[in-house]
């Protein structure tokens, strides 16, 4: 029989090769799916933040849903890119929005659970105190609360102080004690954050302080999980036929062409003249749009997935043609993180080492593979500060050229699919 300390091993080292996420990489190697549970909460994994916390509370309630069609239901995929330069810390940081409407963590949740026909309350305290004691309330009458703390206060994630007010994803909150209160984070076993923790860690981001959603009962009857199939796909559509290259398709396209401009202040050409920061930028394209990242990669599997959950719903053959065609857009993502940060480079190979190991940590121990986490975590900032270093007098002309090559092949493709969406749901 398979050690723990030996499925860790594999498990870890198939999510640094292929970028695969936890649960992905767990099924490849066990074989088979596995289901845990904690006081009677039981975990249902997931693989993007929003829409795995939402089926969690729903899987909880006893509905028959699963996160493919949660995520189709809140519109889909999405665009969005962004290259944060930090002068606190000299880092260079890429933000990538995959999912629709991925700036807006309240409008998402809102028509996502209004579609389902799942009745919410959503609570806003400006206190933490008071906050606290509304999520106390709440936990102490079995309600289970969507929320989303900053992921540096946290703690679990090993995040340095430069990652402080960052933010993070939806996480579920779903018992507590006197000290403490226990999450779900699309994992398999449960994370218990001291309660001040977890009142910073809420309250640290002003645009979302202290947000929680509170889920009522479900009725998820095959009509209204079609017809939220069908507003999701047309959300989909329309939001990625739009023109803003900061938050639809058109940003893939600015961001290809960035790659090469050597005049516009946010080119990358400029911006990483000098070499600094670019090990940064590059593992933030690598976690961004891989599964094996904190926010579950690019999504167009899943959504390819949730594509085919809609076809017998729906009577749409078609859209398993399409799920197909992402699912290559997918591969081509994979390209990219892969040429972003090829494991060949023996710099990059022990920085993903090290990243994978920290999530492999919070999916799969909990608490409970806390010390090992941070350890890793340790070692991990240690291995990209050297990577920053070493990386400082590459030579970036061909690896800029190169991703942005991948980049022009990923907008084209992804704006053809999208024209076919919109062909099918008209």
């Amino acid at each position: 029989m398979t050690s723990k300390k030996q499925l860790k091993a594999r498990i870890r080292a198939r999510m640094a090769k292929t970028g695969e996420s936890y649960t992905t990489a767990r099924n490849h190697v066990l074989g088979r799916s596995e289901t845990h549970a904690d006081a009677g909460w039981r975990f249902a994994g997931g693989r993007h933040p929003s829409s795995a916390a939402i089926t969690a509370v729903l899987v909880n309630q006893g509905a028959d849903v699963r996160e493919p069609l949660v995520f189709l239901a809140g519109g889909g995929i999405g665009a969005g890119y962004i290259l944060w330069e930090f002068k606190h810390d000299d880092s260079r940081h890429v933000t990538l929005g995959f999912r629709n409407q991925w700036q807006y963590h309240d409008r998402w949740m809102a028509k996502t659970l209004a579609r389902l026909g799942v009745p919410y309350e959503e609570h806003r305290t400006a206190g933490a105190r008071g906050a606290s004691e509304r999520l106390a309330a709440e936990l102490d009458a079995g309600r289970p609360c969507v929320i989303l703390p900053d992921r540096y206060h946290l703690g679990y994630w090993q995040l340095p102080a430069a990652f402080d007010g960052h933010g993070g994803g939806p996480v579920v909150a779903y018992r507590r004690d006197e000290g403490g209160v226990w999450l779900d984070d699309r994992g398999q076993a449960p994370i218990r954050v001291p309660r001040e923790r977890l009142d910073a860690a809420r309250a640290r981001v002003p645009s979302y302080k202290n947000v929680m959603h509170v889920l009522g009962e479900a009725k998820l009857d095959e009509a209204t999980l079609a017809g939220a199939a069908r507003e999701g796909l047309r959300d989909c559509a329309a939001h990625l036929s739009a023109t803003s290259d900061s938050f639809s398709l058109p940003a893939w396209r600015k961001w290809s062409r960035l790659m090469a401009d050597t005049r516009n202040a946010k080119a990358w050409p400029k911006v990483f003249a000098d070499g600094r920061g670019l090990a940064d930028a590059l593992l933030s394209v690598w976690e961004g749009a891989e599964p094996a990242g904190m926010d579950g990669g690019n999504l167009r599997e899943l959504f390819a997935d949730a594509l085919d959950e809609a076809v017998p719903l729906l009577g749409e053959p078609e859209l398993a043609g399409l799920a197909e065609r992402f699912r290559e857009i997918h591969a081509l993502w994979h390209g990219l993180a892969e040429a972003a940060l090829p494991a060949e480079v023996p710099e990059f190979a022990r920085v993903r080492e090290l990243t994978v190991a920290i999530k492999e940590s919070v999916m799969g121990e909990g608490s409970a593979g806390a010390d090992e986490a941070a350890e890793n975590g340790r070692l991990l900032w240690q291995a990209r500060a050297a990577a920053n270093e070493s990386l400082a007098a590459t030579d970036t002309a061909a690896l800029f050229a190169d991703l942005g090559t991948r980049l022009g092949a990923i907008h084209a493709a992804e704006t053809a699919a999208v024209a076919r969406l919109s062909e099918l749901v008209r």
